[in-house]
């Protein structure tokens, strides 16, 4: 038999089998049909499954709930319609055989009521699930997660890829948006402001290399990179407000993952066959961590991180006093770097990080439990009390070695250099009153009280010495309000409006922050927008207590007067849809930033380059003289997923400057000038299963660094920084390729997925900082992550 006979065969065989796996796979679609406004189910919406002959559909019960039955697996579409509402179409949901599909509708009342229903809306994908929204957000999918590649299942990394964003660097996930430091991003779970929910996280930043965030339990989500409702405070640069999904409330699905983040494994189900509470929850366990058990040790050199999280939500039926739910959160994360092991290596190794005989010993822990409480009190108005408890420490410790002049390690030279703990408990409460007056206007009122209870140690030492060291341990409060009003003049003309104040009890400053927003859609498929917002952010908590030791040896608190740091930000948008699944968006942004916390003792110090590295330093007696301003021009033009491909091309350019104590204007730390991002991928359907190709390009401006000084360094044999140089250079520019390609294969009764996700294809050499070696007195070259291969396997059943 010749080739070509054998091709024909396999190719014919290969039809025969797709068609046969095909047949008579079927799954359930289920949701609740709500308001978008005033969050009331809708009973008696109709819920049509698209393209489907005879034609499958339902209506919504009294509660908002419907199921549609024996649906094929693959990607679905379904429509929703309500007489007086805008009629809402759900695209591409991949109906899977292990799992059945549960989703909100949320629908929005026509501003003109007419007699008859009035196809005049789908729902889009683009627009934020946060209708008080006008400018620079955007909601996202748990698909776009893991689809995406390079994402590796991560809500921060998936949102790089978006206009305005980019990465501090590869083995870390923190965020810079529109040149801000990554300390001034909010993160909100069903409502529950959270800790940094990343391992290895450390006081102050609000990323790290593992995110303990499982995106098997999300729903889809908002993102914020600027001018945000009032309803989110204390927080300068963005916001994720991210959804928990409920557990089916009909039948018990679990899963089974082994992947980047973690071996883990999840569980859902209803308490009791009455089909109105629900349970889901998720257990992870490190990767690595697993494989060192198995005698398979890798990672940074010998040192294997070793973390773990448990996530879950109890959903509890809707009874005359209410609808409660209980989510929670937790992760603990340890690991030792011991380079004094390999002191007499090759330092010059571009394959890690080079610790010059310094060992390195760091954990982080992080908790949160939230209780809500959803109440109707009719049709039109409702309200939301959360009560939450969050937790987080984390603890350091450095031990060095040392040099003589020659660069040969001192016998015996081993001694403490560092050490540091922290422990923070907040205690929370806050109430939010949703009502919708009519078509046209919508009112949202809130307040929090938050308590703050902190322990934080921190010592440096001189040859075991103890030369600079503080203990504090104290508590502070913040009471925080907003109100928020939304105007429909016409189904083309909106207005949004808002006010948000905080009074920070430690030093009583008290601030209101006007939020404004208006948009107007020229066309059907054209619209601009306008929004306006003035927002602070606090120190963080650790800063209010650091301590001053005078001559005399008396203790000064000189952080506890220092006042929230604010920018006015103002934001031009102009959006063009091509298609219902093609558009076109830009932004043009300003931002002024004043009563930055600066210091005297370093003149080129800002709060607002904190989050560049693993830790962020700390000062005493800050004041608010600094200032800062970011500007930029962001483009995007995106194609959401349909007929089996996808694509996103992002384009920003940008400045970002600050001045410190002396006045001087410098490039941040963040001012990378340029982030270009090119997204593709294509699902080819094989039968019941499904092959998927998707790859990423960026193309950036190199970090900004502070020089090494290396005649001062060398002069007290360690790294000394040439701070009036401070961010005037960057590093090449940076360049990074990622490949991710994966199967899905459908059965009876269960579904199995294996991906493999190709990180820095092309193996490019990124710059990420410099570092002084003591031994040989030069400056050497730490390097981002390589080429990297990481894998994915799940079941769900």
């Amino acid at each position: 038999m010749n080739l070509k006979k054998t091709l024909t065969i396999t190719l014919l065989l290969t039809a025969s089998l797709s068609i046969a796996f095909a047949q008579d796979i079927m799954q359930n679609i289920r949701g609740t049909v709500i308001d978008k406004y005033s969050q009331i189910p809708i009973p008696g919406a109709s819920v049509v499954l698209l393209e489907s002959n005879p034609v499958n559909g339902t209506i919504s019960d009294i509660n908002g709930e419907f199921i549609l039955q024996n649906v094929p697996i693959g990607r679905q579409a379904i429509q929703v319609s309500y007489m007086g509402f805008k009629t809402f179409l759900v695209n591409n949901l991949n109906v899977s055989s292990g799992k059945e599909i549960v989703i909100n509708v949320q629908l929005i009342e026509n501003v003109i009521q007419t007699d008859e229903v009035v196809i005049s809306a789908s729902g889009r994908k683009h627009e934020a699930l946060n209708k008080m929204a006008t400018v620079s957000a955007r909601t996202f999918t748990v698909e776009e997660t893991e689809r995406f590649a390079g994402s590796l299942g991560d809500p921060s990394r998936m949102a790089a890829n978006y206009a305005g964003v980019s990465m501090v660097s590869d083995t870390r996930n923190d965020i810079i948006i529109r040149g801000n430091s990554p300390s001034g991003l909010l993160w909100r779970l069903d409502g529950v402001e959270i800790p940094n929910p990343n391992h290895f996280g450390a006081a102050g930043t609000t990323g790290g290399p593992v995110s303990m965030l499982n995106n098997n339990l999300l729903t889809n989500s908002d993102f914020f990179t600027g001018a945000f409702p009032a309803e989110y405070g204390n927080a300068i640069s963005g916001v994720f407000d991210l959804n928990m999904r409920a557990g089916n409330t009909y039948k018990r699905e679990y899963v089974g993952q082994i992947g980047f983040n973690g071996f883990e494994l999840g569980a859902e189900g209803p308490f009791s066959d009455k089909h109105n509470s629900s349970y889901l929850a998720n257990y992870r366990y490190s990767t690595l961590g697993v494989m060192s058990a198995m005698g398979l040790n890798f990672g940074a050199g010998s040192a294997i991180p070793q973390y773990q999280d448990l996530t879950f939500k109890l959903d509890f039926a809707k009874t005359k006093i209410g609808k409660f739910s209980l989510i929670g959160l937790g992760g603990i994360s340890y690991i030792e770097l011991n380079d004094s092991e390999n002191v007499d290596a090759d330092t010059d190794d571009e394959s890690g990080y080079n610790l010059l005989g310094t060992d390195v010993k760091f954990g982080s822990n992080t908790g949160v439990v939230g209780l809500t409480h959803l109440y109707f009190f009719n049709t039109k108005t409702r309200i939301k009390t959360i009560l939450a408890v969050q937790g987080n420490s984390s603890s350091t410790q450095v031990d060095s070695l040392r040099f003589d002049s020659a660069g040969t390690v001192i016998e015996g030279s081993g001694y403490k250099f560092y050490r540091s703990s922290y422990n923070e408990i907040k205690y929370s409460v806050s109430t939010h009153l949703k009502t919708k007056f009519d078509s046209k206007n919508n009112l949202n009122i809130g307040a929090y009280f938050d308590l703050y209870s902190l322990k934080n140690n921190d010592t440096v030492f001189s040859i075991n010495t103890d030369v600079n060291s503080f203990n504090v341990e104290g508590s502070l409060s913040i009471i925080r309000a907003y109100v928020q009003w939304q105007h429909n003049f016409s189904d083309n003309l909106m207005l949004n409006s808002g006010l948000y104040s905080q009074m920070i009890k430690i030093n009583n400053e008290v601030t209101a922050e006007p939020r404004l927003g208006l948009k107007y859609n020229i066309t059907n498929t054209q619209s601009i927008s306008l929004g306006y917002g003035l927002h602070s952010q606090m120190l963080a908590r650790h800063f209010y207590f650091l301590q001053t030791k005078l001559e005399n040896d008396d203790i000064l608190y000189t952080n506890k007067d220092v006042k929230t740091y604010k920018s006015h930000q103002l934001v031009l948008a102009y959006e063009k849809l091509f298609s219902e699944n093609v558009r076109f968006k830009s932004e043009l942004y300003y931002q002024y930033l004043f009563d930055v916390p600066v210091v005297e003792s370093n003149f080129a110090y800002s709060i607002l380059n904190s989050g560049d590295d693993f830790y962020s330093s700390t000062y005493d007696s800050l004041v608010n003289e600094g200032t800062g301003k970011n500007y930029g021009i962001e483009f995007t033009f995106e194609k959401f997923f349909s007929k089996g491909y996808y694509f996103l091309m992002t384009a920003s350019l940008f400045e970002s400057k600050y001045s410190g104590f002396d006045g001087v204007e410098r490039n941040t730390a963040f001012n990378g000038n340029f982030v270009y991002n090119a997204l593709a991928g294509y699902e080819f359907k094989i039968g019941n299963n499904s092959l998927t190709i998707d790859v990423k390009g960026v193309y950036a401006g190199g970090k900004r660094y502070i020089p090494i000084d290396i005649e001062a360094s060398a002069a007290v044999n360690q790294a000394q920084y040439n701070w009036s140089s401070a961010f005037e250079n960057r590093f090449e520019d940076y360049f990074r390729a990622d490949l991710r390609i994966g199967f899905k294969m459908n059965k009876k009764k269960f579904n199995q997925e294996w991906a493999i996700d190709l990180q820095n294809v092309t193996d490019n050499k990124n710059i990420y900082r410099q570092t002084y070696n003591p031994r040989n007195q030069t400056v050497n070259y730490d390097y981002q992550t390589g080429f990297f291969p990481m894998f994915l396997y799940r079941i769900q059943f």
